[in-house]
């Protein structure tokens, strides 16, 4: 575990790995120490903002240090549901690529529950983590310019779903009605770390 200090209000902490950032972050998130605010987790680090009236950053490292981590999923976390039609372009691809039959790959993909672990690239982009061995792909050797809002995609060990129209280089196999990202909605994100997913496969 690594302490690097980020700006006056906040301590970055690398660690070994994304189960490591998860079990710490969701043991953080249930009993912040006296001073600790907002935490934002990545796939190595987490972002601990504080308080500097009520706590310091030698503090803050030793809480972190202490923690012992927890599970990312309790049944008692919230559940997103994401509705998805599987019509999307890279579907067959996929279908080819990992040996399953479309039918096989829908299945596999709404079969279990995932979680969000961590945001980036974009505002309302969760990467979703959970992903079945069978699903997992490399990106596409040649990205797109343009994936549209709500492509529901994979890439490495993740899924997730794009908030807005922008480049993008994941397996595209649908979409969703459903926004990731309104900034007239509280919040404005439709998923955040720690939240339970479940794939729903709908109808046209």
């Amino acid at each position: 575990m690594r302490f690097l200090r980020c700006g006056e209000h906040a301590l970055l902490v690398e660690l070994d790995g994304l189960d490591e950032v998860l079990g710490r972050y969701h043991a953080l998130r249930r009993h912040p120490p006296v001073g600790v605010g907002e935490l934002v987790p990545a796939s190595r680090t987490l972002l601990v903002h504080f308080d500097p009236l009520l706590t310091d950053r030698e503090k803050v490292a030793r809480a972190v240090e202490d923690v012992p981590p927890e599970s990312p999923a309790r049944a008692d976390d919230r559940l997103v549901e994401i509705p998805v039609r599987y019509d999307g372009e890279d579907l067959e691809e996929v279908s080819v690529l990992t040996g399953l039959s479309a039918s096989e790959v829908v299945k596999s993909h709404t079969g279990g529950e995932y979680l969000a672990a961590f945001g980036g690239f974009a505002p309302g982009f969760l990467y979703i983590t959970g992903l079945p061995e069978t699903l997992r792909l490399p990106r596409r050797d040649t990205p797109r310019t343009r994936v549209p809002s709500g492509a529901v995609a994979l890439g490495g060990g993740y899924t997730a779903v794009y908030p807005r129209d922008s480049p993008g280089g994941w397996h595209i196999i649908g979409h969703t009605c459903l926004s990731m990202w309104d900034l007239d909605r509280e919040p404005p994100a439709a998923l955040s770390p720690g939240d339970r997913v479940r794939f729903v496969e709908v109808g046209e």
